[in-house]
C-alpha cells in the first residue's frame, strides 16, 4: 500500500531500508525507509486496527466457531507494524507467534507500536519467514497464518512460489486458515492465486474485492469449507459486536476465483 511521506519521520537506523516512523492526525506509520506504508496504529487506540487491508486480513474468523475463536495458534508472517499480532494476542486472547526477518521492525515495534514483550501467549522470532514454514517442528500446529511479505520496495510479495504457499498449508492444522495480501490490481496477482490453489486445492480458496488501494485477501484453509449463509451471518455479528470489525461488510466481499481459461486448441 503506497502512501505520501506522513509528517517528521523518526529515524530508527541510518539504514536506508531499516525502519522509520511518521505521524500524522494521531496516527502513527512505519516504513523501511521509503514514503511506503508497512504498517500504522492510532496512538489513542493501540489495539484497534487501523488499515482497511490489515483488518480484512482477519477475515479468518468467519471460518471459525464463535465459540472457539481463542483456540489455537494464530502466526502472522510479515510483523509490519504489529496490528494483527496485538489483536490476537490481546483482544482475541490467542497463543499468537510473529515471524519477522527485520530486526528494526521487531525495535520499532517494542518501542514505537506497543508490542508487549514474549509472555506465555506470545513470542516474537527473529527468523525467515520462509525457514519457519518448512520447519518440520510447525507442521499441523497453527490455526490462523496470515501471510504479509514485502520488502522495503513493495512491489511483490518476498515470498511468493508454490514451494512456499505448500509450506504454509503444511503449517495449518485440519481447518486452519490462512490470508495473505496481495495486489489484486497487478498483473501477478493472477500468478500468485494459482500457485495459492494448486497448493491448497480449488475448493478452498476464495479472496475478497480490492481495497480502495488495490490490496485483495485472499483466503486459503486446509480441509474447511465456507460455512453456510446462515452461520455466516450469526459469526459476522458476533466478530462486529465482540472485536468491532466489519465483518458483515466482508460476506459481499467474498468471491470464489474464477477458473483459469483453457487455450483453445489449434486446428489442424
Amino acid at each position: 500500500m503506497k502512501a505520501a511521506r506522513f509528517g517528521r519521520a523518526a529515524t530508527a537506523s541510518a539504514d536506508k531500508t531499516a525502519a522509520t516512523i511518521s505521524e500524522i492526525d494521531g496516527v502513527r506509520y512505519l516504513h523501511l525507509g521509503t514514503p511506503w506504508v508497512q504498517g500504522a496504529m492510532r496512538i489513542a487506540r493501540p489495539l484497534a486496527i487501523e488499515l482497511e487491508y490489515v483488518q480484512r486480513m482477519m477475515v479468518w474468523l468467519l471460518w471459525r466457531p464463535s465459540e472457539r475463536i481463542a483456540d489455537g495458534l494464530a502466526v502472522q508472517l510479515g510483523m509490519g507494524a504489529g496490528a494483527i499480532t496485538r489483536f490476537c494476542h490481546r483482544k482475541l486472547r490467542m497463543r499468537t507467534l510473529a515471524v519477522e526477518i527485520d530486526a528494526s521492525v521487531i525495535a520499532a515495534c517494542r518501542m514505537w507500536f506497543r508490542l508487549p514483550e514474549d509472555d506465555e501467549r506470545l513470542a516474537v522470532r527473529h527468523e525467515d519467514a520462509a525457514r519457519w514454514v518448512r520447519d518440520a517442528a510447525n507442521r499441523a500446529t497453527v490455526t490462523a497464518l496470515c501471510v504479509d511479505l514485502y520488502d522495503h520496495d513493495a512491489a511483490a510479495p518476498v515470498q511468493d512460489d508454490a514451494a512456499f504457499y505448500a509450506a504454509c498449508r503444511a503449517t495449518l492444522a485440519d481447518g486452519g486458515v490462512m490470508t495473505v495480501n496481495l495486489f489484486g490490481r497487478d498483473a501477478s496477482f493472477a500468478v500468485s492465486l494459482e500457485r495459492i490453489t494448486a497448493a491448497f486445492g480449488a475448493g478452498c480458496v476464495w479472496h475478497l474485492r480490492p481495497t480502495r488501494e488495490g490490496n485483495t485477501v485472499v483466503v486459503a484453509t486446509r480441509g474447511a469449507a465456507l460455512p453456510d449463509r446462515a452461520t455466516l451471518a450469526a459469526r459476522a455479528a458476533h466478530i462486529e459486536a465482540r472485536y468491532g470489525l466489519a465483518a458483515r461488510k466482508w460476506l459481499r466481499m467474498i468471491r470464489v476465483p474464477a477458473a483459469p481459461s483453457t487455450p483453445a486448441r489449434r486446428r489442424r
